[in-house]
């Protein structure tokens, strides 16, 4: 008889490989997303060429990949691991967003990042939860894509009220001047990790300030981009 943690926490049916957490079926199952812009990550009619809007106006970062809508299971998981601190989703989560950077790649011709950053939390935040959840994740994708992981160069020196019940107004004030960068960026291309994208606002005014250190370009990497309002 396996054991429940030899399951799949989808499907129930017995892992190959237990490490996974959800089987194969069940992997090809989850919601997908629908065309997206490659840019900003919303819905377009090309996933190769920037959509109208970024045409004119684009966002401060060069590309986005995500997983998924913030839709279940993927919210599920999320919230389980963020607000819970129920690790044993980080190696999935890590592996959903590896499969999608590596179909990015293979779609876009995306050049492997020089340097994986993760958004921080501030220290008091960080101290509550125990741990960043965006933190665990990348430490594990820098192995798997085999690029440099600075944890502590960017940080987030002024704490914000949480972002889930403001405007896309309010977002991008409560965040303006929230982050510092602490090392140089001079010429990197630079992977940034966050676990959800609503408006974008934080990955937005993170990479306003590695851009303005010098960074060559910013992939967004996003376990959820939130495609409706």
């Amino acid at each position: 008889m396996p054991i429940m943690n030899s399951l799949c926490w989808l499907c129930q049916q017995p892992l190959a490989i237990v490490q996974h957490g959800i089987c194969s079926v069940c992997l090809n199952l989850l919601p997908s997303l629908p065309v997206c812009c490659p840019r900003c990550g919303l819905p377009a009619s090309s996933q190769t060429r920037q959509c109208a809007e970024c045409q004119i106006i684009p966002p401060e970062w060069q590309q986005l990949i995500a997983v998924s809508d913030y839709c279940s299971p993927l919210k599920y998981f999320i919230s389980r691991l963020k607000f819970y601190g129920e690790d044993k989703y980080v190696p999935l989560l890590s592996r959903l967003l590896l499969l999608s950077w590596l179909n990015a790649r293979r779609i876009r011709q995306l050049s492997r990042p020089d340097l994986l950053i993760s958004v921080p939390l501030h220290h008091t935040r960080h101290w509550r939860r125990g741990f960043n959840q965006t933190d665990l994740i990348a430490r594990r994708l820098s192995r798997w894509v085999n690029c440099r992981y600075l944890p502590d160069i960017i940080s987030r020196h002024r704490p914000t009220p949480s972002q889930r019940n403001l405007s896309a107004n309010q977002r991008q004030c409560n965040l303006m001047d929230a982050f510092s960068c602490n090392g140089d960026v001079r010429g990197q291309h630079i992977a940034l990790l966050d676990d959800i994208v609503t408006t974008g606002s934080t990955v937005a005014e993170i990479s306003r300030l590695l851009l303005l250190h010098g960074a060559a370009s910013i992939q967004v990497w996003c376990l959820c981009r939130t495609l409706k309002s």
